[in-house]
């Protein structure tokens, strides 16, 4: 299989937040990509963290289980985790895994901001 490699790209927002840009493939062969964004965008003081699913093409099981260790490491930190950018189909995937219960799915990245604020 021939997958496109995922790019992590850590975008400040201001106020402790940051977004990461993902694009590409989610599989478990990039999570420590995504960890070492995680650890940028919180050694930057972000504690609410929008995961920005716009440019992203693929994500399998494995991709699902590095967000949940990525969900583990921002609960210790007692950082708000969102998501936006998901298609339909991943918005299904989210809420029949539950994930969308850790992670609040926003449609823009302002109203991610404004609905994790607090």
């Amino acid at each position: 299989m021939n997958e496109r490699i995922a790019t992590m790209d850590v975008v400040a927002l201001g106020s402790g937040a940051a977004a990461i840009a993902i694009s590409g493939d989610v599989t478990a062969a990039c999570e420590q990509d995504l960890m070492a964004a995680h650890e940028q965008a919180t050694d930057d003081g972000a504690k609410t963290i929008v995961l920005d699913f716009h440019g992203m093409d693929y994500m399998n099981s494995g991709g699902i289980g590095m967000l949940v260790t990525l969900l583990v490491r921002g609960q210790r930190r007692q950082q708000r985790i969102a998501a936006v950018g998901l298609t339909e189909h991943y918005r299904q995937i989210f809420q029949l895994t539950r994930l969308d219960e850790a992670i609040l799915l926003f449609d823009s990245t302002d109203q991610a901001l404004a609905g994790t604020a607090g």
